[in-house]
């Protein structure tokens, strides 16, 4: 009998298409197929969430060092302004402010009275004083001193950078008294994407935590996005590379067998 007769049309003792071989192969290919569309439903899913929640911003002046410089390229997640807290820093526009969004922190909400500073050169919100950990050069929190009761509705909005920060501060005497309307918060920023080497996300400071009301927002879902959309990526690539694989897998196994068959004979 020829060695290479079978109702399989195999080698004899070379898996063939119809063996247990073939079925496995049959089993391994469905698996790939499932694997690779699980990573499209994670991979996509991941990225039409983002586009939906987060907009990118760039910072434009120098008043948020170091939490952010100008130029970085910010994630910031799309919340109305009555979901900020004291802490959280955000984009916003406003007239009086200038004709392009600005990047700021919140330090009070409606009904808070702000003043600085005490003995130690901290700010004061509510009679409570606040250790800005996140100041440029650590303080103090204000070179000039000011006391001021933010209106409903309303947010009072200073630079980490002090020093230089054109915010809340310089606009007292406004008609809105120095507080932005919560409505014109266009989102809250929650990374750093650009430059690389600042990629990350923004911390988030505890220094309201104490008082009434609490302190800054939690982070948003950036992080979970990031994960789905990595391990979407990777599933497709495991997924893709199942094919070529078991090719090369099942060639090298077989060069053994075909050449223990050829002696034979």
């Amino acid at each position: 009998m020829s060695a290479t007769s079978s109702s399989t049309g195999a080698i004899r003792g070379v898996p063939g298409r119809g063996g247990a071989a073939g079925a496995g192969g049959r089993v391994g290919r469905t698996v790939s197929g499932l694997v690779v569309a699980l990573g499209s439903v994670l991979f996509l899913g991941g990225f039409v969430w983002a586009a939906v929640v987060y907009r990118p911003y760039t910072v434009p002046t120098d008043s948020m060092r170091p939490t952010v410089r100008p130029g970085d390229k910010v994630l910031a997640q799309h919340v109305p302004g009555s979901a900020v807290h004291r802490g959280d820093v955000v984009v916003f526009k406003d007239e009086l402010w200038g004709d392009v969004p600005m990047v700021k922190r919140v330090i009070g909400v409606g009904g808070d009275t702000v003043s600085c500073c005490d003995r130690q050169g901290r700010l004061l919100v509510n009679g409570k004083p606040v250790a800005e950990g996140y100041l440029h050069g650590g303080g103090p929190a204000s070179l000039a001193e000011f006391t001021t009761t933010v209106p409903k509705g309303e947010l009072f909005l200073l630079g980490d950078n002090r020093a230089v920060s054109e915010d809340s501060r310089i606009h007292l005497q406004d008609a809105e008294g120095g507080s932005v309307p919560a409505g014109e918060v266009r989102a809250r920023v929650d990374a750093t994407a650009w430059p690389l080497g600042r990629l990350g996300m923004v911390a988030r400071t505890s220094a309201f935590d104490a008082l009434p009301g609490g302190g800054a927002s939690p982070q948003g879902p950036l992080r979970l996005l990031t994960v789905l959309i990595t391990a979407g990526a990777a599933l497709i690539l495991g997924g893709a590379a199942y094919g070529p694989v078991a090719k090369v897998t099942a060639m090298a196994k077989a060069r053994p067998a075909a050449e223990r068959v050829r002696r034979r004979r």
